[in-house]
């Protein structure tokens, strides 16, 4: 963020024989007028009357599969991001910038990537051809995780859902090369094309590979896959916290789940010491130990060798750049074409070493004025969620007290950590790609697994500062704000309340409100999940929730594919108390005072425009096919528009009546919080 907002500008005029005091400059609105399309009425579409002018001139870039708001911001980010890369790629600097710059000039060396080939992957490949027992193919499966390299078996760590204060392993399916189960097990046209289009894709790195008998391999791989997704949970289930909290001993893993070699697996990962574990999916893992019960292990060679080779291929020859692309950007996402390769290269460097670069991005690009705004706009929104709770009619005073008491006990972060990690340890060569993301998987993955058993860390974030999202952690009761979020048009330090209200409140607001989401309202304040409701009250949660899930599952993005409610709805009860709480907090920021009218537009207009013109957005259809079936979230434009009609400040602000497009009955409306 620059630091030359208008906010931090001071101009001091001295003229001779005048006291007066220059005017104040007049409110900016925040928003763009000439993005806007007023021959929509925004009583029939907010989301088309804020953005229509945006949506009439903006064509999805060729490199992207879709493209909005936070794709603009992104890319001003990541145009901000290159700068600095460069730059550490100069001679001199720190070591840590070093890291950063060999990492970049590796990276931005597409001759030596091509003069390679798959050398960079052969001794990896070579120990693939020497497995010879199911312990074999365990214990490499496990070598596999320490590389970020998709196998039947994954996990993370985070703190205990039932022991908060400690870290924990947390066990979870695996080992699917397409992007879910239903593209294996629904039956459509399109999904037998996708899996025609996998076995082809498989077909041709394997080639690639030196694969003896390529084709008849990849369809052996998708025969693999096709039984391994039968067993897999749907992305509703792996919803459920409850459900999916399953602690089972180490020692236990042989005896609850057989047919697996669990002591080859936890072994190289250093689990064989830690008491126990949490397994997300138990009916998965028993399924998978018959698999491995029926499947030699000659067999899994070439699933394992498409699967290393697959991570790799973006950062190897043209040949499997290409491959990788064409089917995963390409088929699966409808890109017509690769990103340039410096925006590869900040990507894979955000993604490796990414808070080497966080702490150079804080350093030039955050404002101390941006984090202390942002500190008073979360307090603001606490308070109106206080008495968000206190108005609540349907709950019982014993669950308002425990809500309160969560409520209070949010920690919110804001821009940056309060200590930055040591990567002193992480070895990165200007010439050796590949090897600087395998060093960093290792050292990333050495560092996550050292965290079991041990304390968690208060001071931990999940994103680096340069990603522009934010996000909630249950077991925490946290809620993060990373620094890159913290610009036009989500917050601008120059830019009058409401649209900020509107954008970046209701982002603070959707972050609250998953912790009292359907899955959210499962952790109590100390982030333990533990049922922390009457029987009454969550039996009235529940009827509320299965409200705002049918009232989503009308719509259809496209034809024969409508959004699925349950799958979203921890979202979009993010979104509907987001905006509650935000336009809410900013009633009560304005005390008895009328909002200033700016542009023609009331503060109320201007809020629920801010709030709109956050979620612009155009997709290409496989994307938003993508999206529907697997995404948590709502499509941009759903986002911007279904909670509207479930805030009674819309129908005042807009002058809404039936008849119009975004009027639902009063009775039909959802409010939880």
């Amino acid at each position: 963020m620059p630091r030359s907002f208008l906010a931090c500008l001071a101009l001091v005029v001295l003229i001779a024989g005048c006291s007066r005091e220059p005017a104040p400059p007049a409110p900016v609105s925040g928003l763009d007028l000439a993005l806007f399309d007023t021959a929509i009425r925004p009583q029939d579409d907010l989301s088309g009357y804020v953005n229509g002018g945006w949506l009439a001139k903006t064509e999805i870039p060729s490199d992207r599969p879709s493209y909005g708001a936070f794709n603009e911001l992104f890319d001003s980010t990541q145009e901000q991001l290159r700068v600095l890369v460069e730059e550490a790629a100069a001679p001199g600097g720190s070591s840590e910038s070093r890291k950063i710059g060999d990492f970049y000039t590796a990276f931005m060396d597409e001759a030596r990537a091509n003069a390679r080939g798959l050398e960079p992957l052969e001794a990896e490949l070579a120990a693939i051809d020497a497995l010879r027992t199911k312990a074999d193919v365990a214990r490499h499966m496990a070598h596999l995780f320490l590389h970020n390299v998709n196998a039947p078996i994954t996990g993370f760590v985070e703190g205990d859902a039932r022991e908060p204060g400690t870290n924990t392993f947390y066990l979870f399916q695996g080992g699917l090369g397409l992007p879910d189960r239903d593209y294996y097990v629904r039956s459509d046209p399109k999904f037998d094309e996708y899996k025609a289009k996998y076995v082809e894709y498989l077909t041709t790195i394997l080639t690639l590979a030196g694969q003896d008998a390529p084709e008849a391999a990849a369809r052996d791989i998708l025969a693999m896959e096709s039984a391994l997704a039968e067993g897999h949970w749907t992305n509703v289930e792996n919803r459920d916290s409850v459900r999916t909290y399953n602690k089972v001993a180490v020692a236990d893993l042989p005896k609850e789940f057989p047919g697996f070699d669990w002591t080859a697996w936890t072994t190289p990962l250093g689990l064989d010491d830690v008491a126990a574990v949490v397994v997300y999916q138990p009916s998965y893992l028993k399924m998978l130990g018959t698999l491995m019960q029926r499947w030699p292990a000659d067999r899994w060679k070439p699933y394992l060798k498409a699967a290393l080779v697959g991570s790799y291929a973006p950062y190897l020859s043209a040949p499997f750049v290409d491959a990788r692309f064409d089917f995963y950007q390409g088929t699966l996402q409808g890109v017509q074409e690769n990103q340039p390769r410096w925006k590869r290269a900040v990507n894979a460097i955000n993604a490796n070493v990414g808070w080497l670069l966080g702490r150079i991005y804080v350093d030039k690009h955050f404002t101390p004025e941006a984090k202390a705004r942002m500190d008073q706009l979360v307090e603001h929104l606490r308070t109106a969620f206080r008495g968000g709770i206190d108005g609540l009619e349907w709950m019982s005073p014993e669950t308002k007290a425990a809500a309160q008491d969560k409520l209070t006990k949010f920690r919110p972060k804001v821009g940056y950590p309060n200590r930055w990690r040591d990567f002193s340890g992480l070895e990165v060569a200007a010439g050796d790609l590949v090897g600087n993301i395998m060093a960093a998987r290792r050292f990333e993955n050495a560092y996550q697994l050292s965290q079991v058993g041990q304390p968690i860390d208060p001071e931990h974030w999940a994103m680096t500062p340069q990603t522009v999202n934010a996000y909630y952690n249950p077991v925490r009761n946290e809620i993060v704000f990373p620094a890159a979020i913290l610009q036009p048009p989500f917050f601008n330090l120059a830019a009058d309340d409401a649209v900020n209200y509107g954008a970046i409140g209701a982002v603070i607001g959707h972050e609250m409100g998953h912790g009292f989401d359907d899955q959210g309202r499962s952790y109590d304040g100390d982030g333990v999940l533990r049922d922390w409701w009457t029987e009454a009250d969550g039996t009235e949660y529940r009827a509320r929730a299965q409200k705002l899930v049918d009232y989503v599952g009308q719509f259809e993005p496209l034809p024969g594919l409508p959004l699925n409610g349950a799958l979203t709805l921890g979202e979009n009860i993010g979104d509907l108390t987001g905006l509650m709480m935000a336009h809410r907090a900013y009633t009560l920021s304005l005390g008895a005072q009328p909002a200033p009218v700016i542009d023609g537009l009331t503060g109320d207009q201007r809020f629920f425009a801010g709030w709109a013109q956050v979620w612009r957005a155009k997709y290409r259809e496989e994307a938003l096919r993508q999206q529907v079936l697997n995404g948590p979230h709502s499509p941009a434009h759903y986002r911007a528009t279904l909670p509207l009609p479930h805030v009674e400040a819309f129908y005042q602000a807009f002058d809404v009546k039936e008849g119009d497009r975004l009027f639902v009955a009063p009775e039909a409306r959802v409010r939880i919080w």
